[in-house]
């Protein structure tokens, strides 16, 4: 009969090893997620994209060329140049567009790909921040509840901020980011007292503003989504002044909140609380309309909360 003998000192290294990576999988696991969650927002886009009106010259004038009014001259050019150049081969350059977005989201999916998918994803959404939507009309107005400042800027943010690391002592996903904790509420308290700032713009508090807001969205929706429209736009009907200014002071709070450990938690919640109430006043991106090209930044704010969620602690073995 044979004996296997176990050496101690391969035991030891093998124990050391489990261990050391039982630490760093809630990091990983987290950020990992966080990915592939990108990655189906992606797909659902370029799910978008390949819808046939985007195919077609009417998804130029109808959608990208007004995005560019009410900003700067510096910033409409370019953008009107962009325009008038893919509208004469617009089914081959939406093509192109809808199938990088869709090679974004399977980069995403799949980890040895994912630093290569999280790069393309910075830099077409900055691209697409400038030459589609003119920076989210930071420069003409708008209101967050319509997307301000922009939904795709959030892609970017939001894959510097799950940026693969080999950090193992983090907290929370952003602590182990490029930008650190410190960059990452930074970039946090500018979104939202940005969101704060426009609530407070007069074309926002005016008393039908909402109100109109919820209405201009309900063409082409179905009847359910329209009957959600109304039922909103009578709530917000002459209350214009009174919701912005407390979405205002909830985006302050939200935006304060968050760099206090005792507070980030219920801090998180309630920003995604407002993610769900945007994306319902956004009839969540007009996804059903067979002209929605994003999900809008509903879904993009909810995402980024979670980017802050802190980590469980890993357990500690019984000796």
């Amino acid at each position: 009969m044979s004996s296997h003998v176990v050496n101690p000192m391969t035991s030891t290294r093998w124990r050391s090893r489990t261990t050391t990576h039982a630490t760093t999988t809630p990091l990983e696991v987290r950020r990992r997620t966080l990915q592939i969650a990108l990655g189906v927002i992606w797909l659902v886009d370029a799910a978008l994209q390949f819808q046939p009106f985007m195919f077609t010259k009417a998804f130029v004038t109808g959608a990208l060329e007004p995005a560019a009014s009410g900003s700067p001259w510096l910033i409409v050019q370019p953008m009107i140049w962009a325009d008038h150049f893919m509208v004469h081969d617009i089914a081959w350059w939406n093509a192109l567009y809808a199938t990088l977005q869709l090679v974004i989201a399977l980069g995403l999916f799949w980890r040895p790909t994912a630093r290569f998918a999280l790069g393309t994803s910075i830099v077409w959404s900055l691209a697409v921040w400038w030459f589609a939507e003119g920076f989210g009309g930071v420069f003409a107005g708008g209101s967050p509840l319509a997307g301000q400042p922009g939904a795709v800027v959030l892609y970017a943010v939001i894959a510097i901020l799950i940026w693969p690391s080999n950090r193992g002592d983090a907290t929370s996903v952003v602590d182990a980011g490029p930008w650190g904790r410190r960059g990452a509420i930074a970039a946090w308290v500018v979104l939202w007292v940005d969101f704060a700032v426009y609530f407070l713009l007069p074309a926002n508090r005016a008393p039908q503003a909402m109100h109109d807001l919820v209405m201009g969205a309900a063409s082409g929706e179905p009847g359910w989504v329209r009957s959600i429209d109304h039922g909103l736009a009578t709530v917000f009907a002459g209350r214009g002044l009174a919701f912005s200014l407390g979405l205002a002071l909830v985006s302050l709070v939200i935006a304060i909140t968050v760099a206090k450990p005792a507070l980030v938690r219920p801090a998180l919640i309630v920003a995604m609380v407002f993610a769900a109430f945007v994306w319902l006043v956004q009839d969540f991106g007009g996804l059903l309309t067979a002209q929605g090209t994003d999900v809008n930044s509903g879904p993009l704010i909810a995402l980024l909360a979670w980017t802050f969620w802190p980590l469980s602690k890993p357990r500690v073995a019984a000796q």
